[in-house]
């Protein structure tokens, strides 16, 4: 097997394994469970299969709610942004995404940090809006979305500096 795809195994595994035992038992505040798995997203190969990405995005997403019980939320929340990803990164990185030899050793920091940003608060607006599931609980909707965001992020930037290629 390519080794690639040996990491991406590893990573999808291991990111299953902490969400479900480590950060859907944290609670901080009462209502902030980060939800780390989707620096998967930001970790997968940029030139890869796309059906077979938005497969890997489900099944991670369905996953992680069998062990959480959340009832496909974060399988259409992982979907949406496998789905959309593209854009997001032709909205961080430009034009330069769009080059065969696009690799983010060449984007800034910044550059890497609003992808990741974006991801993760376009994640968790569809994952809440739908959890939530009404328009009067607006603001409990934008609560969690930026509060378990902040930290979501945080975390998904404190384990991409420690666990990426020092290339990258």
């Amino acid at each position: 097997m390519n080794n690639t795809i040996i990491i991406n195994i590893l990573r999808f595994v291991l990111l299953v394994l902490a969400q479900v035992l480590i950060f859907n038992n944290l609670n901080f505040l009462g209502f902030i469970n980060p939800m780390v798995y989707v620096i998967f997203f930001y970790w997968y190969p940029i030139k890869a299969n796309k059906a077979l990405f938005m497969l890997i995005a489900f099944l991670l997403g369905l996953t992680i709610d069998i062990f959480s019980d959340t009832l496909a939320l974060n399988a259409l929340a992982s979907v949406s942004i496998a789905y959309i990803r593209p854009a997001i990164m032709r909205f961080c990185f430009g034009v330069n995404f769009d080059f065969q030899n696009f690799s983010f050793k060449n984007t800034t920091k910044l550059q890497r940090i609003t992808f990741m940003a974006l991801v993760v608060l376009i994640h968790h607006l569809i994952f809440y809006t739908f959890e939530i599931l009404s328009i009067a609980h607006i603001l409990l909707i934008l609560k969690k979305v930026f509060a378990t965001g902040i930290v979501t992020l945080i975390l998904c930037i404190l384990f991409s500096s420690l666990f990426s290629p020092k290339t990258e």
